[in-house]
């Protein structure tokens, strides 16, 4: 054991999130060893879900946290490649669970199709620890992106379903809806942080396989909670229909053929970019199709719906440099002490922690006093604080000088703003895509939003491949220059949101929504 007199701040931080991790599990235990159908005045089950979920995404997010330098490290791709693979990565995960959601909707119930997704997810985690020699003509690259597409895969099979499983727990009039969801919620960012700091603590420190090791046994542990508290569900989550077996076993052998398909697209991100375009533009004939088949209000409230999923792109394509091109920058040219750039991923989550309760709070608090910004002039607050966030960044970076090294507060500083960003658009946007859409098009319309996430994360990629330069290596006055422009774009943008928003308000029609007639147009 190290004498405490050597131990790094690395040590110190990985140390104190593993007491926290076991702190949680040991709770965790004993809520599973209680008889009781309620504990703390919700069902069991909500805590099952929120164990679980935990677990998939210290996984999900510890992994993704150390995933950039091991592209760049171990299989020696450039640096913008990678950031650009990292997107691709991403894009494929948000995309995917539209498909394992519809198939729980119609076919296999969400309890199923969250068990399946668990174990492609947990086989693709564990098959992460296979190295090779490293480098791009090691045969064993084509284990690694398998590992990938399994992940991808598991995701859209889980991702969206254990959500819709919370919900499942209680009656549609059941006042603790909202909390149960703000438990859940936590046990998302509590997942995300530990991951970042234990899985990248672990990879950048001892070795690759080890951070890979402990994301993969997370997914095992969430896999065994869900499994092992299947009874605290009380029957949420079962296949509506009758399902038969011929027809179960038909989805797993197409969810094992997506995987092949994933396994290609990843590798060819060329791809990825066309079925985007041209599958997005498909979705927005089709929605403006159906909205113009309806009266006034309704059609009008799908402008607005159009108009806020437009900005998603832009957001979460700037906000997605976290893992990619901010965590190499991080890397190589911020002072961070002994601790390894891919801790600092869990800044974020930690950020959501505290910030989450004060900013639900906020917006109560303005709305009871007429004072609350309507959800397209949050946007525009979004888009400032996520511009704010590089330009911050960028200006405290060129104040130490190029060349020198950026002080860590400026790497705090640009986590807070993004984070606060994140509180106005995220769930603000979520809320409206539910409020918003004609009740035919409520799930087509959720898909939307979340497809446009996909894209922003696909987005990210082209910007962190841009840091990269002609050379694919980052260098520290590219970087800064970028993220410049980056920041003053989302800034203008933010300007022309806000200007908009007194008519994108009017038409959400927010005054009548209760009595607007939505049914489907002849």
């Amino acid at each position: 054991m190290k004498d405490m007199a050597l131990w790094n701040e690395g040590d110190w931080v990985a140390a104190i999130a593993a007491i926290i991790l076991a702190m949680f599990l040991a709770v965790g235990i004993a809520i599973a060893g209680s008889r009781k159908p309620e504990v703390f005045g919700h069902p069991k089950g909500l805590f099952m879900l929120f164990f679980a979920e935990m677990w998939e995404r210290f996984s999900f997010y510890g992994m993704r946290g150390i995933l950039v330098f091991y592209l760049v490290q171990h299989w020696l791709f450039s640096e913008g490649e990678s950031s650009l693979m990292l997107g691709a990565y991403g894009s494929l995960v948000y995309i995917t669970p539209l498909f394992g959601g519809w198939l729980a909707d119609r076919y296999l119930g969400q309890r199923k199709a969250v068990l399946f997704g668990g174990v492609l997810l947990a086989a693709g985690h564990l098959f992460m620890v296979f190295e090779g020699v490293g480098g791009q003509n090691d045969p064993t690259i084509n284990v690694f992106w398998l590992a990938l597409a399994l992940i991808i895969v598991g995701s859209g099979f889980l991702k969206a379903n254990i959500s819709v499983l919370v919900g499942q727990l209680y009656k549609r009039t059941d006042t603790r809806r909202d909390a149960a969801y703000t438990i859940f919620y936590m046990g998302i960012n509590l997942g995300a942080a530990a991951g970042g700091i234990l899985v990248g603590y672990l990879g950048q420190t001892i070795g690759w396989a080890y951070g890979f090791g402990l994301s993969g046994i997370g997914m095992v542990v969430g896999l065994a909670v869900f499994v092992l508290g299947k009874s605290a569900l009380r029957g949420a989550g079962e296949a509506v229909g009758a399902l038969t077996r011929q027809k179960e076993m038909l989805i797993y052998v197409g969810g094992i053929a997506a995987v092949v398909v994933m396994w290609l697209l990843i590798q060819y991100r060329d791809a990825i970019q066309i079925l985007l375009i041209v599958s997005g533009l498909g979705l927005l004939g089709y929605v403006l199709y159906e909205a113009f088949k309806l009266p006034k209000e309704p059609r009008e409230r799908i402008f607005a719906i159009l108009f806020l999923i437009a900005l998603n792109p832009l957001f979460w394509g700037l906000f997605d440099q976290a893992p990619g091109s901010l965590n190499l920058y991080t890397d190589k040219f911020v002072e961070t002490g002994n601790i390894p750039a891919s801790v600092f991923q869990s800044i974020n989550p930690i950020y959501i922690i505290l910030l989450a309760p004060l900013f639900a709070a906020l917006w109560q608090w303005l709305g009871k006093r007429g004072l609350e910004p309507s959800a397209p002039a949050k946007f525009a607050l979004a888009l400032f604080q996520v511009g704010a966030g590089f330009l911050v960044f960028a200006w405290g970076a060129q104040a130490a000088g190029i060349g020198a090294i950026t002080p860590v507060i400026f790497v705090f500083l640009l986590y807070l703003l993004h984070t606060t960003g994140e509180l106005c658009l995220s769930p603000v946007g979520l809320s409206a895509m539910n409020r918003l859409a004609p009740t035919f098009m409520a799930s087509l319309i959720m898909g939307a939003w979340f497809y446009m996430t996909a894209v922003g994360s696909f987005l990210a990629g082209k910007i962190g491949e841009a840091t990269g330069g002609e050379s694919g290596e980052l260098t520290q006055e590219l970087v800064l220059t970028i993220y410049n422009q980056i920041g003053w774009i989302a800034i203008g943008v933010g300007v022309v949101v806000l200007l908009l928003s007194p008519i994108v308000k009017r038409w959400m029609h927010l005054d009548t929504l209760e009595d607007a007639p939505e049914a489907k147009a002849e």
